[in-house]
């Protein structure tokens, strides 16, 4: 759900070479691509001098596949939506929160979401989270126009993005139709209106984007004027000057999402190296780099009294409430509603 920040690039290529120490390459990560970032976790590189090592997935479908089919890795990095099935698969092993030293500090709004607690234990250690909404050219489309409903105005034809996943797609849908309390257990009927939206939608639809940054580029060059998508693409075309903005109106729709990290039942690195990389991610130092430079916020509330406040502000992370109240709370969905989502998206998309 996740791609690297130009600026994020700028600053990481900034921080000082560090000497290699046999043993932190030990510990395998399997992440979305951008992670690997050695700012998000200063504390691991100052024990061990070596980063840990990272294979990358682009989607939590793949992730989920490839690890089924007997990938292995210490440490993986869903979304709450997905740690439910993961858990289900016997891919996970629960965490223990008194080895994490930040668990105190984390936002209470967060620690207690499926998926980061399940049966009353501990599955993810939360790490970044955000909004997913229509971001839109401002000078193409006024405030007072913009809605999900404009995404399928024929006048739109070719103009907008949305993502080349099934439970983002019907996020937006159920937004779209009112059904934003019944998403994770659509009846037959709000299936099917969800579905003719997404119907309506496609004609629409320059591309469905798997990489993100192929959206921003999209909408900075003009080539786009909406697209669906996380709160870092807003950002990134702010930062290059691209006169753009996400709809934040929660009463014409918004969804809200949280990832971070989990234990894989794969997992051959000592647990003190695990807990000591889980730690370095929490840490309110990692929260105030992934502020200031992919504009994301973090799940340690510290990050936020220690980072540019005027950046907080301008983000919108001054009210990290307001993120989680009103809107779309991405949550799984039942095993038999993703199968008619997967099913029914890929229709879509072949146009019928």
């Amino acid at each position: 759900m996740k791609f690297t920040s130009i600026r994020a690039l700028a600053v990481a290529a900034t921080l000082p070479a560090t000497a290699a120490l046999s043993g932190g390459g030990d510990l395998t990560v399997f992440d979305w691509s951008g992670y690997e970032d050695q700012g998000f976790f200063g504390q691991y590189m100052s024990k061990y001098n070596e980063a840990p090592s990272y294979t990358f997935f682009g989607s939590q479908e793949e992730a989920f596949t490839k690890l089924q089919s007997g990938f292995t890795a210490d440490l993986a990095h869903p979304c709450t939506d997905a740690v439910r099935k993961w858990v289900a698969a016997d891919l996970l092993q629960p965490l223990d929160p008194a080895k994490l030293n930040n668990w105190d500090n984390l936002l209470p709004e967060i620690k207690n979401v499926d998926g980061v607690m399940l049966d009353g234990k501990v599955y993810m250690m939360p790490f970044e989270w955000g909004n997913t909404g229509l971001i839109y050219r401002t000078d193409k489309i006024g405030d007072d126009q913009i809605s999900l409903q404009l995404l399928a105005d024929p006048a739109y034809h070719g103009k907008i993005a949305i993502p080349d996943a099934a439970s983002s797609a019907y996020a937006l849908a159920s937004l779209a139709t009112g059904n934003r309390a019944d998403y994770t257990k659509l009846s037959d009927e709000q299936f099917q209106q969800a579905s003719d939206f997404l119907r309506s939608v496609h004609p629409n639809v320059r591309f469905y984007w798997s990489d993100a940054g192929q959206m921003d580029q999209a909408m900075a060059s003009g080539e786009l004027e909406m697209g669906w998508a996380w709160n870092q693409s807003e950002l990134n075309l702010i930062w290059n000057e691209t006169p753009a903005k996400m709809m934040r109106d929660i009463d014409k729709g918004i969804a809200t999402w949280v990832c971070g990290y989990v234990h894989l039942k794969s997992s051959t690195a000592p647990m003190e190296q695990v807990y000591d990389h889980l730690n370095a991610l929490s840490d309110a130092a990692s929260g105030k780099y992934i502020i200031e430079s992919w504009g994301y916020p973090h799940a340690n509330t510290e990050a936020f009294t220690i980072s540019d406040q005027d950046l907080i502000k301008q983000y919108g992370f001054d009210d990290p409430k307001a993120f989680f109240e009103g809107s779309l709370f991405f949550d799984a969905v039942t095993p038999e509603l993703e199968v008619k989502m997967l099913k029914e998206f890929e229709r879509i998309k072949a146009g019928f």
